[in-house]
C-alpha cells in the first residue's frame, strides 16, 4: 500500500520518515520529494508498505501527529 505523507517539516529527512513508519511495519520504499532546483524538501513524501494491515496501522497512528513541530497528514496515495 502506498501512503502519502504531507505537511512535513523542510528539515525532515527521508531516513527519519523511514524510521517513523518502520515502527509500524516493513517499509519497502520511501521517497521524499525534493525541489529539482534547490534540492530541498517540498514537504511531502511517499511511503510504500507491502502489508496492508501494517500500512493502515501506520496511517491511523501517524495521521495528525507532530513530527519536527509540524502536524503531518497521512493518507492512501492515489494511483
Amino acid at each position: 500500500m502506498k501512503l502519502l505523507v504531507r505537511n512535513l517539516s523542510r528539515s525532515t529527512t527521508e531516513q527519519e520518515i523511514r524510521i517513523l513508519f518502520s515502527n509500524h511495519g516493513s517499509v519497502t520504499e520511501c521517497n521524499l520529494v525534493l525541489d529539482q532546483e534547490t534540492g530541498k524538501s517540498k514537504g511531502f513524501a511517499f511511503v510504500e508498505m507491502p502489508n496492508e494491515n501494517e500500512a493502515k496501522l501506520a496511517l491511523s497512528n501517524l495521521h495528525e501527529t507532530r513530527v519536527a513541530k509540524n502536524r503531518i497528514r497521512v493518507k492512501i496515495a492515489q494511483s
